[in-house]
């Protein structure tokens, strides 16, 4: 697969994951992302939300199934305000 294939799966696969959650209205803090989505809504890569996640003071995790896991709009915005200077 060609360079330019694979930076035009990555620009669907982003724009994918911003579709997906952005039609959850901003107000609703029950509103669950994936960590995918929650990767992307807060600009980084899964492998650094794997470390995010397993630091001390990372954001609370809902357990989504045996094998997924996903974080509250309410969640993120905690662990955004305990990250303030």
């Amino acid at each position: 697969m060609s360079v330019r294939e694979l930076e035009r799966r990555a620009r669907q696969r982003r724009a994918s994951l911003s579709r997906r959650w952005s039609h959850l209205p901003a107000d609703d803090d029950d509103a669950v992302l994936t960590f995918r989505e929650w990767c992307a809504l807060n600009g980084f890569s899964p492998r650094t939300g794997r470390r995010i996640l397993d630091a001390p003071g990372g954001p609370v995790v809902t357990q989504l199934s045996a094998r997924r896991i996903g974080i509250t709009r309410g969640n993120n915005r905690k662990w955004h305000r305990t990250r303030e200077r």
